[in-house]
């Protein structure tokens, strides 16, 4: 295995999926507790980014079945999903604080981690397609393996930081209005800067 086309893939990853430690930070804070949401947000990081890395390999050997056009609309579903979640924190704040942690008793689904990441990713599929059409089967396998190693990597570092005391105090004090507003803002930016609804 060629340590340059590691290098390169590691560096690739690193520079396109740095949002992500924050974004998995605060999945960790919201399922901190709750039986199973390591597993859950784990399996979404996966299956989201294994989506992104299937589209960008196909997008390289030329089929396209996501339109370039298609690509900042992704931003609606971050921006949903940071609505849905201000809701439910707005409509559990008018029960009480016991509310609060039922409303979020079950952490954040596989599912949602996964739109969530396919989203935020949408731009990485633009880099990584001229990589990948470029590379050869050799290296383009070389770049996906390095990739998934690198995903459990960030999932370890987001939750290293969700469990940090002074990072999970701050978390647990302000993660139920940070996720909302983090996830509603990737969705505006992805939107805005994809020039998606001609703004």
């Amino acid at each position: 295995m060629d340590l340059g086309i590691i290098g390169q893939a590691a560096g690739l990853f690193a520079v396109t999926n740095i949002d992500d430690i924050l974004l998995l930070s605060l999945f960790f804070a919201q399922g901190a507790g709750h039986r199973g949401s390591t597993r859950k947000i784990v399996l979404g990081q996966y299956a989201g980014f294994t989506a992104i890395l299937a589209v960008a390999v196909a997008a390289a050997f030329g089929a396209t079945f996501l339109p370039e056009s298609a690509i900042p609309y992704l931003g609606l579903l971050p921006l949903a999903l940071g609505v849905k979640a201000a809701w439910q924190t707005w409509k559990s704040h008018g029960r009480g604080e016991d509310d609060d942690a039922q409303a979020e008793a079950h952490g954040p689904t596989s599912l949602e981690v996964a739109a969530v990441t396919f989203a935020n990713g949408g731009d990485n599929i633009g880099v990584y397609v001229p990589v990948f059409a470029t590379a050869s089967i050799g290296g383009m396998t070389v770049y996906a393996i390095v990739f998934l190693v690198l995903v459990a990597v960030w999932c370890f570092a987001g939750r290293y930081f969700a469990t940090r005391p002074v990072v999970a105090k701050a978390l647990s004090r302000w993660g139920h209005i940070l996720l909302p507003l983090v996830l509603m803002a990737i969705g505006l930016l992805i939107l805005v800067e994809g020039g998606a609804f001609g703004l």
